[in-house]
């Protein structure tokens, strides 16, 4: 992959799209800022990085050769590579859904995929990837982040943080085009945080307990509640307690 290294940037997910829409990149081009200034989560939230401390950075891909009704399977594809580097660092590391990466019960990475549509088809994909790494105190009002410096005691070269990383990405990416499909379901599912067990959820009509059975190619989560009801949701439609 490609990796184009900068200063600074509000947000390397909308420069990756600015430097996209003028000219052709090729997919697996991956612009890494050791500041980023505005960075965004999902539904807007803010995603909290000091700078030279941390991995900030959107990869650029044309996975046209998945249908609309599967779009799902490449943010399991990406959340999956971003487990797997994190596994070569530490143990107890899942996914938490729809794809925040999660240490124990605290979120070390998250990931926001803006695609853009013709027709049916993803013409294009900018994947943005906040890792924290080396960061140690947190300000903002995140829900109990935490870095890899504060799991491991010490702190990881971002470099080869990062080439591991685009490389486990690349793999599996390459398998999601190969058509593995049931492989990359299979691993996400394996990975899930809290796959085992009932646990409290939260939903418009209140809290209730459950265990996860299944996530669609399509993105949406199965729930079994203890007493046998099954709950489909959509994300944000629950909140795990």
């Amino acid at each position: 992959m490609n990796i184009i290294r900068i200063e600074s940037a509000d947000s390397t997910n909308l420069l990756l799209k600015e430097w996209s829409e003028k000219q052709r990149w090729e997919e697996g081009t991956t612009l890494f800022a050791r500041n980023q200034t505005a960075g965004r989560g999902q539904m807007g939230n803010h995603w909290e990085a000091e700078a030279d401390k941390n991995i900030t950075c959107s990869i650029l891909l044309y996975p046209v050769f998945l249908p609309a009704k599967q779009h799902f399977l490449l943010s399991e594809t990406i959340a999956l590579g971003v487990k797997k580097t994190l596994d070569d660092y530490t143990e107890k590391i899942s996914v938490k859904w729809p794809n925040d990466i999660y240490f124990e019960d605290r979120k070390i990475a998250g990931i926001l995929i803006e695609n853009e549509w013709i027709g049916s088809e993803i013409s294009r994909s900018i994947v943005g990837i906040g890792l924290n790494v080396n960061q140690e105190v947190f300000y903002s009002n995140a829900l109990c982040p935490v870095s890899l410096k504060q799991i491991l005691g010490k702190d990881t070269d971002l470099d080869a943080l990062l080439k591991n990383m685009l490389r486990h990405i690349e793999e599996l990416y390459g398998k999601l085009k190969a058509g593995e499909i049931g492989l990359i379901s299979q691993m996400y599912q394996e990975s899930l945080y809290r796959k085992f067990g009932f646990y409290p959820y939260q939903d418009q009509k209140g809290c209730f307990e459950a265990r996860i059975q299944s996530v669609s190619a399509d993105g949406f989560l199965s729930l079994e509640t203890r007493e046998g009801e099954e709950r489909r949701y959509a994300f944000k439609e629950v909140v795990f307690i």
